[in-house]
């Protein structure tokens, strides 16, 4: 489900049990697939350390909670400082996302300790130029790239949106249009091409260890092959 929400239970506990219910009997029908619950990563009002880092409304749903929920196998986080603080400056804004993105990873370090996908970010550009949208991106990535290049839980992120040329009833001032924003298309490119090398890396390092082990067994059984060579002799 897309960024789930019940503010008339601001407890959690409504939409807890529904994810609770829905992920069981979608694992039961398909085991086959990763699920996540689509959530935005707001944190419920009994959740005092960290509900410090929620913008200032609840939406009935707990980062927390929502994640931990057996069936749900990674974590999800949207980030959108324009709309949550839409009559703040722009500093305000950047600092809420620095705190919102290191307490997420952290947290799904430390407490879920599952992938966590930046599902949904962007930044206006009605209301923003193209410049505070391309820092909002750099950001963002680099907050992903830092724990992903450590082996760390940021598993990537997905910008909203992307689009081509002759979509134009489809924009809604975040689209990205590669020919018509250069700067951002190089971060995107940029970005894409570092975790490439990452996955590439650590499935080199997956071998190495696969190699590794199939070595240690093969001494294992020559050296069991001996024993009994030698007993027998």
């Amino acid at each position: 489900m897309n960024e789930p929400r019940c503010t008339s239970d601001p407890s959690g506990r409504t939409m807890r049990a529904w994810i609770t219910e829905m992920a069981s009997y979608l694992k039961s029908i398909d085991g086959n697939h990763l699920l996540e619950a689509g959530l935005e990563g707001f944190y419920r009002q009994s959740s005092s350390q960290q509900l410090q880092y929620n913008p200032n409304f609840q939406v009935g749903t707990d980062f927390i909670e929502n994640n931990q929920i057996p069936g749900i196998d990674f974590a999800t986080v949207h980030s959108y400082p324009d709309q949550w603080l839409n009559n703040s400056v722009d500093e305000t804004q950047k600092t809420f996302l620095n705190n919102w993105l290191n307490n997420h990873i952290q947290d799904t370090q430390n407490i879920l300790k599952k992938p966590v996908l930046f599902a949904e970010f962007g930044k206006s550009a009605r209301t923003s130029s193209y410049n505070q949208r391309d820092e909002l991106f750099s950001t963002v990535y680099s907050a992903i790239y830092s724990s992903a290049s450590g082996g760390g839980v940021a598993a990537g992120g997905m910008f909203w949106q992307l689009l081509t040329e002759g979509m134009d009833s489809f924009r809604d001032g975040y689209e990205v249009v590669f020919s018509e924003n250069p700067s951002t298309a190089g971060l995107i490119a940029d970005q894409s091409q570092k975790l490439n090398r990452i996955r590439k890396m650590f499935a080199r390092l997956r071998n190495i260890e696969q190699w590794k082990r199939a070595r240690d067994i093969s001494k294992a059984q020559r050296w069991g092959s001996n024993n009994v060579n030698n007993t027998q002799n």
